[in-house]
């Protein structure tokens, strides 16, 4: 990469779309448009457009990425910067509750897309998109298969304590990286997916859908001295020794420092999200997910051999 380049990826900003039922709590709204129907929906959204929605289990993720820009400036650091965008399927008219509840709450977010029902992601690459939120499965689905990183948020726990650092942890397999080894473990076994793990531990895995988004985040920290850094990120995966190599040198590979890596060797893995207190986790597997999402954000990334339909 030549050093234009390298200093466009530094000058254009991390953004991230959110869905309004990601940023926000809308149960009560989606509740009465799965049972009652779309012009039910907009009445109900049209008469409480002043009554503000409550934060949505992705809102305290957005806050901190928010936060980054104000926190840069405090700091006098210099880096690329962090833009959110809201994707709704809503129309212009019942979306007005959302952004009056946006800037209620506070939140930068100047940009937005009403679809009235259609998909968003056809806009992402318009906006440069790096990471898209949603909890509407077929959106997430048609973004990573458009090339995007992309999850959907699920209900979960929403009070949690908050260490005031952007805690991000991520699983390994068909997230960070490819789901090449995954294919082995599920066809062959452990003993032959150890075996091959500690036999390629010199070879690097190949990007899954999250590798851009966290080299995008790792630009954004490595603006920061370690020691008093904004954000921190995790690794949070079933491998375990001799599988734990590869994954390390993966990482290394790419220039991408992770701050901390647990390698927990099938262990249910919400209690150590919980210690570590992420802000949000990104897995490929149901399991996972459900053990997640009682302790912290969780968002389900539907790619990947177990994924496959």
């Amino acid at each position: 990469m030549d050093k234009r380049n390298i200093h466009a990826l530094k000058t254009v900003p991390l953004v991230v779309a959110i869905s309004s039922r990601a940023l926000f709590d809308l149960d009560e709204s989606h509740r009465i448009f799965e049972s009652e129907g779309l012009a039910s929906y907009a009445d109900y959204q049209l008469r409480r457009e002043d009554d503000y929605l409550k934060p949505g289990v992705a809102f305290p993720l957005t806050r901190k990425l928010l936060a980054l820009n104000d926190n840069s400036r405090q700091q006098g650091v210099s880096h690329q910067g962090v833009e959110v965008i809201l994707m709704s399927r809503n129309s212009a008219d019942t979306g007005l509750r959302i952004f009056n509840s946006i800037e209620h709450h506070g939140l930068s977010i100047v940009r937005a897309v009403f679809t009235n029902g259609e998909s968003r992601y056809p806009y992402m690459q318009a906006f440069g998109t790096q990471l898209f939120l949603s909890s509407h499965a077929a959106d997430v689905k048609d973004a990573l298969n458009a090339g995007f990183a992309a999850a959907r948020i699920l209900p979960g726990v929403q009070d949690r304590p908050d260490s005031g650092q952007l805690r991000i942890a991520f699983d390994g397999d068909a997230v960070l990286f490819s789901d090449e080894a995954e294919r082995i473990y599920q066809s062959e076994g452990l003993d032959v997916f150890s075996r091959q793990e500690k036999q390629r531990a010199n070879k690097p895995l190949t990007g899954g859908p999250f590798k851009p988004f966290i080299e995008a985040l790792h630009r954004i920290q490595s603006a920061y001295p370690i020691a008093d850094n904004p954000i921190r990120t995790a690794l949070v995966t079933a491998r375990s020794a001799p599988a734990h190599k590869r994954v390390i040198l993966t990482l290394r590979n790419w220039g991408i420092r992770i701050d901390e890596a647990l390698f927990l060797g099938g262990r249910s893995k919400g209690p150590f999200l919980s210690a570590f207190g992420a802000d949000i986790f990104f897995d490929d597997q149901h399991v996972h997910c459900e053990s997640a999402r009682g302790h912290v954000a969780t968002a389900h990334v539907p790619h990947g051999v177990l994924n496959e339909s």
